[in-house]
């Protein structure tokens, strides 16, 4: 098993109570994150969130939806959020999400630790980490936009 680690930080004009919980519900995630079409089977458990999120890939005309398990758990309120990804062949994603008031923004840190069977290695980190930036931009957007609509 292959295991890698990446990160990456951006600043958001919006505090970070709000962000906590745009990512604390399971539904923010369609959009947000570019392969999420659909998110259910929505179970709240104590202090976690589990859920089915389906991930469509597209080659041309062909897709497939990859179901994952996503858990939820919330370490430090409101400061930080971790997910632990489980996916079909054995690919198994740790992401970290720390919330850090900078000014008038909010420093968001996005720690992702990935471990897979080495075939999968290069596909898996790629998409992950495009996957990763994407988030950050359309976290951003949705957060901006909301605050220019108030």
């Amino acid at each position: 098993m292959s295991v890698d680690e990446f990160s990456h930080t951006f600043a958001v004009s919006a505090p970070a109570a709000r962000i906590h919980g745009h990512l604390s519900d399971p539904e923010s995630y369609v959009g947000l994150s570019p392969l999420v079409v659909a998110v259910r089977d929505v179970r709240r458990e104590g202090d976690a969130v589990s859920y089915v999120a389906v991930e469509r890939f597209r080659l041309g005309p062909l897709h497939w939806d990859n179901l994952i398990r996503v858990t939820m758990t919330f370490p430090v309120p409101g400061r930080r959020i971790v997910s632990d990804v489980r996916s079909p062949g054995w690919v198994h994603l740790v992401a970290t999400v720390d919330l850090e008031r900078d000014g008038d923004t909010t420093r968001v840190t996005e720690s992702v630790t990935v471990t897979c069977p080495w075939i999968l290695r290069r596909f898996v980190i790629g998409q992950a980490r495009s996957v990763q930036q994407a988030r950050a931009r359309e976290l951003t957007r949705r957060m901006e936009a909301s605050r220019t609509a108030a």
